[in-house]
């Protein structure tokens, strides 16, 4: 299968404008009848979701640190047909992890790199003008395989302003594709963990439409199409070792899918879909149980300490996951799924809510701390058990309780580094952690 033509979208910094440009311009070529596609570097579940909203099809992550090359172009491959791949950046340009993983570090650059990829750098100019050639010329030179063809520059205020963008821009020797203005109307709710999620966003098909609006009529889109390119030949390669698979836990697999339980990337759906194994959503904000006929139930990550007192009074969902511990099935927890497999949550506001006390755990969000990074373990027990997994970290609770057995033998952080308190629980077929599992791994080095 030939890739899609394709570009990244990148920017100097986190918040300087490349999920708006990549909404805008996902819902202004569909307008168009392009037939976009859309894809996320690195571990994000959220802006992959406002991607399919705006394009109509859904979103892939690509985590260069997580995933090996061959997967990683056989994700990109999987986006066609379509009329352009727009692949947005994470963090920074060059932000990436600290140590390369399974395909380098995780960045944008990375990426654009190992695929000989279009870099479309979108500049946040308000508080700037012709600085931005500097800041350009800098991104331009720092690493010639990483090729920023042209600038987009948001926030941009005036005529005065614009015309200083554009002398920038050509001193700089990259050429300015759009000026977008500053506009209060086009922002994205958000929250601790990132954006509110797209299905919980009030009017977000009017809010894309705004800003497809707004990008079509301050960005050249017959510039920004004719900059797309597939991913090199050299890259189309390796795609037919496509890296290891991620196994489903069993054949009938119970998902808890709402609200509180979102966080589940789209490739390891479809590792399930591709070994036979059949998914059954449920919700349980909704009173639903997992389906008794299921011998796996996966509860994602998500955002359970929002919904702690609906979780806690409506107990469908608790009563069917102890059938379905009795009865054998395999019971597994990811972050936020992980917290609710415990005793109880105590949430913002210090209330103690009890969940479903599969876990000797609890946990709290009375007093958050940060835990962020790719982490690599091996799995002790369970139904991946003895494997080596890459995966990611990212939460606020604490933990105000926990004993049994570990889940993980060891977890190491990109560097190497041994992560304390990371281990998680297992007890007999239930088990959890805070870690997001991406990509069966080797080692850190990759």
């Amino acid at each position: 299968m030939t890739p899609p033509p394709a570009l990244i979208l990148a920017a100097p910094a986190s918040s300087g404008g490349k999920t708006t440009m990549t909404l805008g311009l996902l819902r202004a070529f569909r307008r168009r009848g392009l037939a976009p596609a859309a894809a996320k570097i690195g571990p994000d579940y959220i802006d992959p979701a406002f991607h399919e909203v705006a394009a109509g099809r859904p979103s892939v992550n690509l985590d260069g640190w997580a995933m090996a090359p061959g997967r990683l172009a056989r994700l990109i491959e999987a986006q066609a047909p379509s009329g352009l791949l727009a692949i947005e950046g994470v963090m920074g340009l060059f932000d990436g992890a600290p140590a390369p993983g399974a395909s380098g570090d995780g960045s944008a650059a990375a990426l654009a790199r190992m695929f000989s990829l279009p870099v479309l750098l979108v500049v946040d100019a308000a508080a700037q003008a012709r600085s931005a050639a500097a800041l350009i010329h800098g991104f331009r030179s720092f690493d010639p395989a990483v090729q920023v063809a042209a600038v987009i520059f948001n926030r941009v205020g005036g005529p005065g302003h614009r015309r200083v963008l554009a002398a920038a821009a050509a001193e700089a020797g990259v050429p300015a594709l759009g000026f977008v203005p500053r506009r209060a109307d086009i922002a994205l709710p958000s929250r601790h963990l990132g954006l509110v999620q797209a299905r919980e966003t009030t009017d977000l098909d009017a809010l894309l439409d705004r800003l497809a609006d707004l990008v079509a009529a301050h960005v050249d889109l017959d510039a920004v199409v004719a900059l797309a390119r597939p991913a090199s030949p050299g890259a189309r390669l390796v795609a037919a070792e496509p890296g290891p698979a991620v196994p489903p836990p069993g054949g009938r697999i119970a998902l808890a899918r709402d609200d509180a339980f979102a966080f589940i990337y789209p490739h390891l759906l479809a590792d399930w879909h591709a070994a036979g194994a059949e998914v059954l959503p449920f919700s349980p904000l909704a009173g639903q149980a997992p389906d008794p006929s299921a011998d796996a139930v996966w509860l994602p990550g998500g955002y359970p300490e929002l919904h702690a007192g609906r979780l806690a009074t409506d107990r469908a969902w608790v009563r069917g996951l102890v059938a379905a511990r009795d009865r054998g099935a395999v019971i597994f927890g990811e972050c936020g799924g992980y917290m609710v497999l415990g005793q109880g949550l105590t949430d913002a506001d210090g209330r103690d809510w009890p969940m479903a006390g599969l876990l000797g755990l609890s946990t709290s969000f009375a007093a958050r701390r940060l835990h962020l990074g790719y982490r690599l373990g091996r799995m002790v027990a369970g139904p991946l058990e003895g494997r080596l997994w890459r995966g990611h970290e990212f939460h606020y609770a604490t933990i105000t309780a926990e004993r049994g057995d570990p889940l993980w033998s060891s977890v190491e952080d990109a560097t190497g580094a041994a992560v304390e308190g990371a281990q998680g629980l297992r007890a007999g077929w239930v088990a959890g952690s805070f870690l997001h599992l991406i990509a069966a791994g080797q080692s850190v080095a990759g």
